[in-house]
């Protein structure tokens, strides 16, 4: 006989979907993939076309945009993709990725000069966009590239999704789920404190993540250590920053954030597509109103 005390799994997970009601993006999440509206993807005249939203992930993209930039090798446009409207079940925005997550990307002007290219992964699109323009990725150093590559995967791999479900936990998740929630909080918690871990080492006695020069590892690293220094509010008032100790765990990573941050091209980046905002790239606008 089992004990009911003691979880014990179901016939089959569809009989638990329903424990997942009450998360802030219950009534979005769904186990199959595809469009579930003709929705037509928007399209501006630039050259490079960005679907996306200002999270972490998007960050990533937006950041590296706005260095080539002010480098004065791109121009382009961007497109608002409320993620918590389902905006990405979209029958035009699936044709560009079909995992529906931001960010996206639509490259009209590629090298070769053919069709254009869509692109979907935060990590695969800015290291298409460094590639291409020979901008921060070590192209052409073996050595410092697989160095870059190997913080590029341990970023996409690790920093990012262990840090999204320790925030899912500690901000999203049903309030009456009590155990639930602190099992999550805890486990992935610890998690991020060690990932952080590991970035604060590399760092100690170095200014920036590879070969000594700000570089693509910097902008990947740095919006999901932003989440956990700027974000994830529990409504209680405690912030992740402090439930975590990143103000005295991490000196040089905080370090470092501030030195990313206080490049202009990263202070425009962060702001991209932002939640609040009905610009796309709001500094724009706020120049005009001066």
């Amino acid at each position: 006989m089992l004990d009911e005390n003691i979880w014990t799994p179901t016939a089959n997970i569809e009989t638990l979907f329903g424990a997942t009601a009450g998360n802030q993006f219950a009534a979005i999440n769904a186990p199959t993939s595809g469009a579930r509206e003709e929705v037509p993807l928007p399209e501006g005249a630039a050259p490079f076309q960005l679907y996306s939203l200002a999270t972490p992930n998007g960050n990533k993209v937006s950041i590296l945009l706005e260095e080539l930039v002010d480098l004065g090798l791109l121009e382009y446009d961007a497109h608002k993709i409320m993620i918590g409207k389902g905006e990405q079940f979209g029958s035009g925005f699936v044709s560009v990725n079909p995992n529906s997550k931001i960010p996206s990307a639509v490259d009209k002007a590629p090298l070769d000069g053919g069709a254009p290219i869509r692109l979907f992964e935060s990590t695969s699109i800015a290291l298409y966009l460094a590639d291409k323009y020979d901008k921060f990725s070590f192209k052409n150093d073996p050595r410092l590239r697989q160095e870059l590559l190997n913080w590029l995967f341990f970023q996409h791999g690790g920093q990012g999704p262990m840090t999204g479900n320790f925030g899912h936990f500690f901000v999203y998740a049903p309030d009456e789920k009590k155990e639930t929630r602190d099992y999550g909080t805890a486990r992935y918690g610890m998690d991020v404190l060690r990932i952080t871990d590991v970035l604060e080492k590399h760092l100690a006695g170095k200014e920036w993540i590879v070969g000594g020069e700000y570089s693509l590892a910097d902008i990947i690293l740095y919006p999901w250590y932003r989440q956990i220094t700027v974000g994830y509010p529990h409504k209680s008032g405690i912030k992740a920053a402090e439930f975590l100790g990143i103000a005295e765990k991490f000196p040089n990573c905080n370090a470092w954030s501030d030195r990313v941050f206080a490049r202009d091209a990263v202070k425009r980046g962060v702001q991209v597509c932002t939640w609040t905002s009905e610009h796309t790239k709001p500094w724009l606008h706020e120049e005009e109103a001066k």
